[in-house]
């Protein structure tokens, strides 16, 4: 069996006007810890989209939809953010109770600890300065159902391997918060705060080496979503006036 990562933290539900990726077995919504207030989705051209702030810490919440456990593989920027890795699907990920949630705040650092997620201008994000720059600008959630079997091969907590699943190191970075990024300029996510956040590892067996279900996050700034025609800003209407006031001028020409 594989090792899979499971949140300590109470599992909440998330509200129904919060969800913004919809699948058949996970939602994904994205929080903004800084403003504390969920991202609207944008659908645009089948694809789903939030706008993020530069400086602004966010957090995935990743619900699960069904009746039985499920592993989430999260992908930030195409970074696994459990490992560190250039991610792929078959990589360690976070298992979800049955109908239950998980709200992954950081890069996993160890079982302990996770470094902030942040919107931050590209040169600065995680990805970027660990030299994988060319698919910021995206979440990814990869998730599998778990294999049956007989009571007997119930979970049995803790794993014999856990001490050799410490997440890979960040470049390290100081705990303020990033600067504003131009309006220009892509978002990327960066690699703040050390904070607590405790974990341990479960066994779970996937189903299939595919994944039963893949969702796609797209991100960036407002002005740079109302360029691309992803958010379309209402244009302000002027009405006539039937007494604007004044005297009647002479006429042009």
């Amino acid at each position: 069996m594989k090792t899979a990562l499971k949140l300590l933290a109470a599992l909440a539900l998330a509200a129904a006007g919060d969800v913004l990726a919809v699948g058949n077995l996970v939602d994904v919504t994205v929080h903004d810890r800084s403003e504390g207030r969920t991202l609207q989705a944008h659908r645009h051209q089948g694809r789903y989209y939030v706008a993020g702030r530069p400086g602004n810490e966010y957090q995935v919440t990743i619900r699960n939809r069904s009746g039985e456990e499920v592993l989430a593989v999260l992908s930030v920027d195409g970074v696994n953010a459990v490992t560190g890795e250039t991610a792929a699907t078959g990589q360690r990920g976070y298992v979800i109770g049955p109908w239950g949630s998980v709200e992954v705040k950081g890069w996993r650092k160890s079982l302990e600890r996770t470094a902030a997620f942040y919107f931050t201008e590209l040169p600065d994000s995680y990805a970027a300065r660990s030299g994988r720059p060319d698919d910021v600008g995206v979440i990814g959630v990869a998730v599998f159902r778990k294999k049956w079997s007989p009571p007997a091969e119930a979970l049995q907590g803790l794993s014999k391997d856990a001490a050799a699943g410490s997440a890979a190191e960040a470049p390290a970075r100081s705990q303020a918060p990033a600067p504003r990024a131009k309006a220009e300029e892509r978002l990327g996510t960066g690699h703040g705060r050390n904070e607590h956040s405790p974990a341990r590892y479960v066994e779970f067996e996937r189903e299939s080496a595919t994944p039963n279900e893949v969702l796609a996050l797209y991100y960036d700034s407002r002005p740079n979503l109302v360029a691309r025609g992803v958010i379309r800003e209402p244009r302000p209407v002027r009405e006539p006036r039937p007494f604007p006031g004044g005297f009647v001028p002479d006429p042009a020409g």
